[in-house]
Order: C-alpha cells, then structure tokens, then sequence
C-alpha cells in the first residue's frame, strides 16, 4: 500500500563511464513508501544492463540534466 499518487523517489541506472570520473546516470522508475514506513513500491519502466546498479533518489527541482548526474546516496 502507498500514501500517495505521487512518487516520493526516483530509480536511476548507474553505469560507470571508463573514460571520465563521472557516472552515467538513467531513470529507470519511481518508488512510493509504504502506509507502514516499512518499504517501497517499485515500478521499473526499464531494466538497467551491463553491471549498472540502481540508486533510489528522493525527486529533485533541478533540471532533468543537471538532476541525473551527480555521485550516488
């Protein structure tokens, strides 16, 4: 069970990049928290590949380009 419509975080795919120190940083989703405070729903619209580990994000205000790049929580 959630307590709202509205996702209270974003799932991102992070895939190192071998040539620069930055990692590539993909939406993948969204999580709303349980009634409970006990876990999350999740719903994945892609599933990341190639070793990319997933980042459970609180949303952000920033731009889309500036909000999906950054180091992981």
């Amino acid at each position: 069970m959630t307590t709202s419509n509205k996702p209270s975080h974003r799932i991102y795919a992070v895939s190192k990049r071998a040539s620069t120190d930055k990692n590539d940083w993909t939406e993948v989703g969204a999580a709303w928290a349980h009634k409970d405070g006990k876990g999350f729903s999740l719903k994945l619209e892609y599933l990341p590949l190639n070793g990319a580990e997933l980042s459970l994000r609180v949303p952000s205000d920033k731009p889309k380009s500036e909000a999906t790049e950054g180091g992981a929580a």
